[in-house]
């Protein structure tokens, strides 16, 4: 068993790790993506997406609270579903962070290209640079990481309260018109593409066990990146069609509505906004990831898939594996070599790790609506019955999702349990023998079999 040598999560630490999570992309793309798909109608996926997120940290509060350690999504799924879904699970989640650290990079690359006048070239070089750039963050370990990430937090909550609040008086009623351009159905859509934003509750799962007293602290921690989020989100969706108009459709809204509120500058606020998301999204992920690949990994007389039992001692929380960090560092140059040549889309980019962090979210709540009791089982199922319903508009991302997943689970093998030794086995069955025999109060009886043990 190893020790876990990394220092306990405070609540401000845990809250910067889940709201860094849950903003990252979402706040600089999907507003404006999402205004494409849908028109002003957008904001009801946005809002409906908020309601959905309620349940999810409800459910996620919840499973940390129960079941905390290195496991995560994929204790929480076997907890409910058994070792092989949680294995499928675990390893949806571990590719859900190596597709979509590339995604988050693109994005910020966007916003940096955006300032400088450069095009798509200017913007993948940039996005290569914050990837290999968070990846030597994460090799500087959790301590300095999640210092790190306080900072981003802060930093960025203000460049998007600037943004929004300093736009609000350019907002137009006439803007909301016509609400549903493209349908109706175009709401579905649109909430597919834009639940990227609030997949997150999972990223920093397996590091409940880091909160020390998880059952005081976590619900707090959610509690207060909930409410972080809900707000941003919502205001930053509203401000997009309303103050932008036709307009919102643009890859960098927030920059198009800091321009608005503080002139040219704004659009360097943005993109360094712009690059303070990226770190700060992709550190969490990575974080979390770390912690799930030891679990998957982990060969100590249980399966790998991150049993329920993982508790506190098993909570590395050290430098994420090289071999981890190597995986998502030639998979992303592969993924920002393919946007450069345009053989892919942005849309298709954000789908893919979407559809598989949905696939971790139907594991899960799948086994919440089993093991959970009370209104926390009342939300599992609520928050499963909308997942099901995102991945129908999901597409083929989430038949490639679901073929991944499955691929996982008819790939696992349960690891038997090492046996102790012989001598071991004996000597602690000889041990139990001399206890009950002193307990009747046959002394003599009990030194014979010491002796014999001692032999």
């Amino acid at each position: 068993m190893t020790t876990n040598t990394a220092p306990p999560l405070s609540v401000p630490r845990g809250a910067a790790l889940y709201i860094g999570a849950l903003l990252g992309p979402g706040v600089l793309l999907l507003p404006g993506l999402a205004a494409s798909i849908a028109g002003p109608a957008a904001i009801l996926a946005w809002a409906g997406l908020l309601g959905v997120s309620a349940l999810f940290a409800v459910v996620f509060t919840a499973l940390g609270t129960r079941y905390p350690g290195e496991g995560g999504v994929s204790a929480y799924t076997t907890a409910g579903l058994g070792p092989r879904a949680g294995h499928a699970v675990g390893w949806s989640f571990l590719l859900g962070v190596v597709t979509g650290a590339p995604v988050v990079c693109l994005i910020g690359g966007g916003y940096v290209a955006s300032l400088a006048g450069g095009g798509q070239a200017m913007a993948t070089a940039v996005a290569a640079g914050l990837l290999l750039a968070v990846l030597g963050l994460a090799l500087a370990g959790m301590r300095a990481s999640t210092g790190v990430q306080m900072v981003l937090v802060v930093l960025l909550v203000a460049v998007v309260v600037a943004g929004v609040a300093g736009s609000a008086p350019a907002a137009q009623m006439a803007n909301w018109h016509p609400f549903a351009p493209h349908g109706w159905a175009a709401v579905g859509k649109a909430a597919s593409v834009i639940m990227l934003s609030f997949v997150g509750w999972e990223a920093v799962a397996p590091l409940t066990a880091r909160f020390g007293n998880a059952r005081r602290r976590l619900p707090r921690v959610v509690a207060i990146a909930f409410g972080t989020t809900a707000a941003l989100y919502l205001t930053m969706a509203a401000a997009t069609t309303a103050v932008l108009g036709r307009a919102a459709g643009g890859s960098v809204p927030l920059a198009d509505l800091l321009a608005i509120a503080m002139g040219p500058a704004g659009r360097a606020v943005a993109a360094g906004a712009a690059v303070l998301l990226t770190l700060g999204a992709v550190n969490a992920y990575l974080s979390g990831a770390a912690a799930m690949a030891r679990s998957l990994t982990a060969r100590a007389g249980r399966d790998g898939a991150g049993q329920s039992g993982a508790g506190p001692q098993s909570a590395g929380g050290g430098r994420p594996s090289p071999l981890l960090l190597i995986a998502i560092a030639a998979t992303g140059l592969l993924v920002i070599a393919a946007a450069s040549a345009h053989l892919v889309s942005t849309t298709q980019l954000v789908t893919v790790p979407t559809a598989l962090f949905l696939t971790v979210y139907l594991g899960c709540t799948a086994a919440a609506s089993r093991v959970l009791r009370g209104p926390a089982r009342v939300a599992a199922a609520g928050a499963l019955a909308a997942v099901a319903v995102i991945m129908v508009f999901s597409g083929w991302a989430a038949v490639l999702a679901v073929l991944t997943a499955g691929t996982a689970a008819a790939l696992y093998r349960r690891r038997p349990a090492s046996p102790r030794p012989v001598r071991e086995a004996t000597q602690s069955g000889q041990a139990a023998q001399a206890a009950q025999a002193a307990q009747a109060g046959q002394v003599s009886r009990a030194r014979a079999v010491v002796k014999a043990s001692a032999a």
